[in-house]
């Protein structure tokens, strides 16, 4: 089965975070599940990001930014060991873009990283903001903060730069590893997602805009 192929695929791997989970009882857990659900059920993706009527905007972005860092996660750390000092010194996406890293503690000015130092910083403050209550409440009726959806730009905006790096730089190993069809879907749903919340600047799409499989743009 295809899940069976994909266990094989994605091992547990030293590089990865442990997945984050959603508390059963929630709101949020009851949303995932919907979420799942609809992927599934082999609904087109266009239809599987809309906002189901009657739920809150904010719960389904909180969602599927979760849910978005645990693939894309998996993703990557299943293509580490291609990502090296050596191979990757500059985090970019090709010749005409590169990723500089910079956070409110170590790196206050944008810096320029390696690709799996840069994916390493990224995860760590992924995780550290959607584990963060202040920011990602999980508790029944504690409001989202206000700048909630800016951050979760931020976010999507930085996972997206993986995509842009694992396709332009180790596309031929995804292929060689038989995970073309899986990153591929994952990349058309998570840009499908954020098209239809428009929460990526359109200029950071363009790396990505002629994709060889013609969905990008």
């Amino acid at each position: 089965t295809m899940a069976l192929c994909l266990k094989q695929v994605f091992n547990k791997d030293k590089t990865f975070r442990p997945r984050k989970k959603f508390e059963p009882g929630t709101q949020r857990f009851e949303l995932y599940k919907k979420a799942q659900a609809s992927l599934k059920s082999g609904l087109d993706l266009k239809a599987v990001v809309q906002l189901p009527p009657g739920e809150s905007i904010n719960d389904w972005i909180a969602v599927h930014v979760v849910d978005f860092f645990n693939r894309i996660n998996l993703i990557y750390g299943t293509m580490s060991e291609y990502c090296t000092e050596k191979s990757c010194p500059i985090m970019s996406g090709g010749l005409k873009y590169e990723y500089r890293w910079q956070d409110d503690s170590k790196y206050k000015k944008p810096t320029k990283l390696s690709a799996p130092q840069y994916m390493c910083m990224l995860m760590d403050w992924i995780e550290m903001l959607i584990n963060n209550e202040d920011v990602f409440p999980t508790r029944i009726g504690v409001p989202f903060p206000r700048q909630f959806q800016q951050v979760c730009t931020k976010i999507l905006t930085r996972l997206f730069r993986v995509f842009v790096h694992v396709y332009i730089h180790h596309f031929d190993s995804i292929i060689n590893m038989g995970a073309e069809a899986h990153v591929n879907t994952c990349y058309k749903h998570f840009y499908y997602f954020i098209r239809e919340f428009s929460l990526v600047d359109h200029r950071e799409l363009e790396p990505l805009v002629r994709m060889p499989q013609g969905w990008g743009g």
